[in-house]
C-alpha cells in the first residue's frame, strides 16, 4: 500500500459470538451504513453450516454448487463475489468510509490493493500465496474453485482468498474471506500491519446489534431476498 492507500487508524471488532448466516450480512450491511471517519475491521464467525452467494448470482446456482448437502444455509450478499462455504474459510469485513482515496478508486484497484495486503499477510505467516494478475477460474460457482483477477492463490494456482465489494455513498464495503490460515490471530495482527494501521479495540452498540436482528429476518432471511434473481 503506498503511503495514501493506508488506513491510519482502524476500529476492530472481533465478533466473540457466532451468529445466524443473515444477521452477519445485516450487521455488516450496518456498519457500511453507519461508518463515519474510521474504518471498521470485522472478524466473525458462523452459528451454522453456512453458504453464502454474491449479490448477482442465483440461489439455484449456489445449492446447485453443494447439491450433495441439504444441511446447509444459504445467505445472499449485499455484496458482488461467487459463493462461498463458511465452513472452511475466516470471514472478515472491512468498512472504509467515503472520506478515504481506497474507497474512491475503481473496484478492481481497491481489490487489489486490499488483497494484497491479505497475501502479505499469509507470506508472513509462511503460507507461500501471490495475487494472480487475471482470472484463473473455469467460470465454477463455487467460489474457491474459480479464482478470478486479483484473487489470492498457493503456489499449486488452487485459491486461498477471494471477497466480494459493494460501493454506496457511505464508502466501500469489502467481505473477505480466506482458508490455509493456521493461527487466525497471529494472521489478522499481520494483516493489520499490511494495511498500515493503528488498531482501536472496538465494538458495536446494542441498539445496532438489535436492528440487525431485525434487518436479518426482515430482509436476509426472507424468500423475496434469497430469489430475488
Amino acid at each position: 500500500m503506498s503511503d495514501s492507500q493506508h488506513i491510519e487508524q482502524i476500529r476492530v471488532w472481533q465478533d466473540p459470538v457466532p451468529r445466524s448466516g443473515e444477521q452477519n450480512m445485516a450487521i455488516d450491511e450496518l456498519l457500511m451504513t453507519s461508518v463515519s471517519d474510521l474504518s471498521v475491521l470485522r472478524f466473525y464467525e458462523w452459528s451454522e453450516p453456512t453458504v453464502s452467494f454474491g449479490y448477482f448470482d442465483k440461489l439455484a446456482e449456489a445449492q446447485k454448487a453443494f447439491s450433495d448437502d441439504e444441511n446447509l444455509n444459504y445467505v445472499r450478499r449485499w455484496t458482488g463475489g461467487g459463493v462461498v462455504d463458511h465452513r472452511i474459510d475466516l470471514t472478515y469485513t472491512l468498512v472504509i468510509p467515503k472520506s478515504h482515496p481506497l474507497a474512491n478508486l475503481r473496484g478492481a484497484e481497491s481489490y487489489r490493493i486490499i488483497h494484497e495486503a491479505v497475501a502479505s499477510a499469509l507470506n508472513d505467516q509462511g503460507v507461500d500465496c501471490k495475487v494472480i494478475a487475471e482470472n484463473a477460474g473455469d467460470g465454477n460457482a463455487a467460489c474457491f474453485e474459480n479464482p478470478v483477477a486479483f484473487d489470492i492463490v498457493c503456489d499449486n494456482g488452487n485459491k486461498l482468498a477471494g471477497a466480494g465489494q459493494k460501493r454506496s455513498r457511505y464508502g466501500l464495503l469489502h467481505q473477505g474471506s480466506v482458508v490455509g490460515v493456521k493461527a487466525s490471530t497471529q494472521w489478522q495482527k499481520y494483516f493489520l500491519t499490511a494495511l498500515g494501521s493503528k488498531m482501536i479495540d472496538w465494538s458495536p452498540s446494542i441498539d445496532l446489534l438489535d436492528e440487525s436482528v431485525r434487518l436479518g429476518e426482515e430482509k436476509y432471511k426472507t424468500k423475496e431476498w434469497l430469489t430475488k434473481r
